[in-house]
């Protein structure tokens, strides 16, 4: 199985209306993200009941599962770097190659049931660390390895789009079969 890694750079989402899954994150209170974080991981584990669970839709378009893998490991990977943001002074984030994760730890051939449950840890441990950020941390920065400038708020707001556009990404395919 094959596909196309996406090297686009997504903080374009930060300025301006996702017209894919229609999020516009410049309207987002950080009081909103937690719940966006919570619905998305149900929507994305709630796929993984079916049968066609492993199946690609094609080739270059990952299966349910390896959504699921794949927002899963975003919502551990956005806690680790919301906590650094909160501890350390300007921290750096090293690069993460999510394609590369992919087949490193074989998101094909996990258990769709226990994806769902990592999942479902994941995101409520990532929602509620939001929930606990203090008014006065928000705007605390810190740069991808790419430069990227971020502050907790925008952090949390770029989080929000990468798992409601899987969400929106996984059921929309899924309707298309």
């Amino acid at each position: 199985m094959t596909w196309t890694p996406d090297t686009k750079d997504w903080t374009w989402v930060l300025q301006e209306r996702c017209a894919e899954c229609g999020l516009d994150t410049r309207a987002l209170l950080p009081s909103e993200v937690p719940g966006l974080v919570r619905g998305a991981a149900a929507t994305v584990a709630g796929v993984l009941a079916g049968e066609d669970a492993r199946r690609r839709p094609s080739p270059s378009v990952w299966s349910p599962l390896e959504y699921a893998c794949h927002v899963r490991d975003v919502c551990r990977r956005f806690d680790a770097r919301l906590r650094l943001l909160l501890v350390l002074d300007g921290p750096e984030f090293e690069n993460w190659d999510q394609d590369a994760a992919a087949v490193q730890d074989g998101y094909a051939e996990q258990d769709p049931a226990r994806v769902a449950l990592e999942l479902a840890e994941a995101a409520e441990r990532l929602a509620a660390a939001i929930e606990d950020v203090p008014e006065t941390a928000w705007e605390r920065p810190g740069t991808r390895s790419d430069g990227a400038p971020f502050t907790v708020g925008t952090l949390t707001r770029y989080l929000a789009h990468d798992v409601v556009h899987h969400a929106h990404d996984v059921t929309r395919r899924r309707g298309e079969r």
